[in-house]
């Protein structure tokens, strides 16, 4: 086909997409880390506590077997 043109590939430099891969991951990492240890202790506690009462209610509603050993 004398007048169709082709699309040509993206030059991409591996340096700076390798570059980039890396701080991408180590912003997730940093995100997390926020998360974890950017939250005041009282709300980490009120969680704690929320989670502890939610799996005792849970526990709670168990029904045991004879022969279940749990």
């Amino acid at each position: 086909m004398p007048g169709a043109w082709r699309k040509m590939a993206e030059i991409v430099n591996l340096n700076r997409a390798r570059k980039a891969r890396g701080r991408a991951e180590k912003d997730k990492v940093a995100d997390a880390n926020r998360i974890a240890f950017g939250t005041p202790k009282a709300l980490r506690k009120l969680g704690e506590a929320k989670k502890d009462k939610a799996e005792q209610r849970l526990s709670g509603h168990r029904l045991k077997d004879k022969d279940d050993h749990n």
